[in-house]
């Protein structure tokens, strides 16, 4: 049986005009019909009939089934960072290597894309019998993934639910989520973004930060509160009494890590604790 977006090793059956007919190699005699194209240019020098060769099955520009030597970015099952190279109003169309670009429906579309721009896509056959690509690649990734606890890994975020998080493809493999309490600055659809392991969940998933350790991170957020202080000639309106809003929109980070910073930082004694805000130690 021949496989829409796999690879196979085919056996040549007969040559024409337009190239060699390839079919699978216990295909009874009057199978023709099934038989599939591999297009002249693309016959290796000296085959003869009976040679086997692993080609690629797609459509043509035609819809017809055809093989062909050459190998797309991605098959059925697979994941890989394909670029749009257009948009109509059904969809846009991928670069995956061959010469009919691949099709990515609205329907399997997360967010807008942007021609020129990469995305994160698996491939499968709809029920036209077409091969096209989906951003939705949530059952496609694993979620036995070997990775510990504290671990920095890199991942594509593949879509961002403002109530949940942002849900990350972790090595474009594994199945991550950064909670929204995690989850600081502008993301999207897309992105490559480095992310510590916060934890492993049960069923395999992992459970993600933006941000290092917490004793760790209180130094790093430590400094982004001098800087800022700097910048504002030595006082912020900001303290224990603020908004967790209020400090995401000014610092870009937790009440909690603010809280922590800010201690370490009144410990030293470099900082003063008001009623308004924080300010350097005179």
């Amino acid at each position: 049986m021949i496989n829409l977006g796999e690879y196979q090793e085919l056996i040549i059956k007969r040559f024409t005009s337009v190239g060699a007919f390839l079919n699978v190699e216990d295909s009874e005699e009057d199978s023709k019909e099934e038989d599939v194209l591999l297009p002249k240019a693309q016959i290796p020098k000296d085959a003869k009939i009976g040679d086997a060769i692993e080609v690629f099955i797609y459509k043509d520009s035609k819809d017809r089934t055809i093989a062909t030597v050459k190998k797309p970015k991605i098959a059925i099952g697979e994941l890989a960072h394909l670029t749009v190279v257009s948009k109509s109003k059904i969809g846009s169309f991928l670069d995956w290597g061959l010469e009919k670009d691949l099709f990515l429906p609205f329907s399997e579309t997360v967010g807008s894309v942007v021609v020129g721009k990469s995305y994160l896509v698996g491939a499968y056959v709809d029920k036209s019998n077409r091969i096209c690509g989906t951003m939705k690649v949530k059952d496609l990734l694993i979620k036995d993934s070997p990775y510990k606890e504290n671990e920095w890994v890199e991942g594509t975020v593949y879509s961002i639910n403002r109530d949940i998080g942002a849900f990350v493809a972790v090595e474009d493999k594994y199945d991550g989520l950064i909670p929204n309490r995690e989850l600081y600055g502008a993301h999207e659809v897309g992105e490559t973004i480095e992310v510590r392991v916060n934890k492993v969940l049960e069923d395999g998933k992992l459970d993600l930060s933006l941000r290092d350790r917490a004793h760790l991170q209180m130094d790093e957020d430590a400094k982004i509160i001098l800087d800022k202080l700097s910048e504002n000639k030595g006082t912020l309106n900001l303290n224990d009494h603020s908004s967790p809003e209020q400090i995401k929109k000014v610092l870009n980070m937790s009440k909690s890590g603010f809280k922590r910073a800010i201690g370490k930082l009144y410990k030293e004694e470099i900082i003063e604790i008001t009623n308004k805000g924080i300010k350097f130690r005179d």
